[in-house]
């Protein structure tokens, strides 16, 4: 991905985006499918931009029962001070869903007050809220996901808004194993429910790529 496309820098010119990650000393990484990005509680200053690649927040409780907490594409923001309190103590890690590029800045440097008050700095600053925004709706559709009493109602109402953004065809943004924990249902009940919905009517699926017949 191109870093100045990202939505944390939009509407800023390529030459202060490139004055502003030396001022910020960004830290940019590669991680291998698989690795752990960020463990919490991390450093509590540092975010995490994601620039390819795509990734998920994993919550695993002391009994070992994993839930998805978040998922994040290109150009999402994930940090200690963009996340839930971890009062429990339960592990909470960002993992890579496939090979990906991350830059890391520190929030303190973004919030910070400007000595020249740039507007880029100012800009940016409103481009994080707008992202930080965005991820209070995700959340509200997560909420919403996990309030259905069945598997196919959690299922159905995923498909519908990932329908809202990418169309009626679209390809599930991780694995079959991490959608079941994402909406919280054992993975081979999922499974045998999400074959009932095809042989249903109700959408066509192959591996990661889904149609939604019927709403």
């Amino acid at each position: 991905m191109d870093i100045f496309k990202i939505n944390l820098f939009d509407g800023i010119s390529g030459e202060d985006v490139e004055r502003m990650i030396v001022c910020f000393g960004a830290v940019f990484r590669s991680f291998k499918t698989g690795a752990t990005i960020y463990d919490y509680p991390g450093s509590g200053d540092d975010v995490g931009v994601m620039l390819e690649g795509k990734a998920s927040m994993i919550r695993t409780d002391e009994d070992g029962e994993v839930a998805v907490m978040e998922l994040y594409s290109e150009g999402d923001i994930f940090g200690e001070v963009l996340a839930f309190a971890n009062e429990t103590g339960d592990s909470v890690k960002v993992i890579a869903e496939s090979d990906c590029n991350v830059m890391f800045i520190k929030y303190s440097q973004i919030t910070k007050r400007c000595e020249r008050a740039c507007e880029h700095h100012s800009r940016l600053v409103g481009n994080m809220f707008g992202l930080i925004a965005r991820k209070t709706l995700l959340l509200s559709r997560r909420i919403e996901i996990l309030s259905k009493k069945t598997t196919r109602e959690k299922l159905m109402y995923y498909f519908q808004t990932l329908s809202k953004d990418y169309g009626a065809e679209f390809e599930l943004p991780m694995s079959v194993t991490r959608l079941a924990e994402y909406v919280c249902a054992d993975r081979s009940a999922m499974t045998r429910e999400l074959s009932r919905m095809q042989s249903d009517g109700l959408i066509e699926i192959n591996k990661r790529r889904v149609k939604l017949k019927k709403a």
